[in-house]
C-alpha cells in the first residue's frame, strides 16, 4: 500500500479529460519506477461527515519523472487535487 498526491486532471491545451488523473507517488523518480504500478487499484476517500470512496486503476506512466496516469470509475470533483490517494 502507497500513497500518492493528485496532481491534476489529465489535460491538453484546450480539453480535459474528467477521469483521467496525473497521480505523484512518493519515491518514484523515473518512468521504470512508475511503471511498476501500472494495473494496480487506486482509491480516493473525500473528506467530510459522510466519506464516499471512488476507485480507480493505474494506466500507465506519464512523462519521465514518476507521475502515474489513473482512469476513476467516476471523475473525482475539483476539490480532489492535492490530496492523498491511496494504491494497493
Amino acid at each position: 500500500m502507497v500513497t500518492g498526491r493528485v496532481i491534476q486532471f489529465r489535460r491538453g491545451r484546450k480539453n480535459y479529460t474528467p477521469r483521467h488523473f496525473l497521480i505523484e507517488v512518493e519515491g518514484t523518480d523515473t518512468r521504470e519506477k512508475a511503471a511498476k504500478f501500472v494495473g494496480k487499484s487506486v482509491s480516493w476517500k473525500s473528506p467530510g461527515k459522510e466519506p464516499k470512496v471512488i476507485n480507480g486503476k493505474v494506466s500507465s506512466a506519464h512523462g519521465g519523472n514518476g507521475v502515474i496516469r489513473a482512469i476513476f470509475e467516476r471523475g473525482l470533483p475539483g476539490q480532489a487535487i492535492g490530496t492523498e490517494v491511496v494504491i494497493n
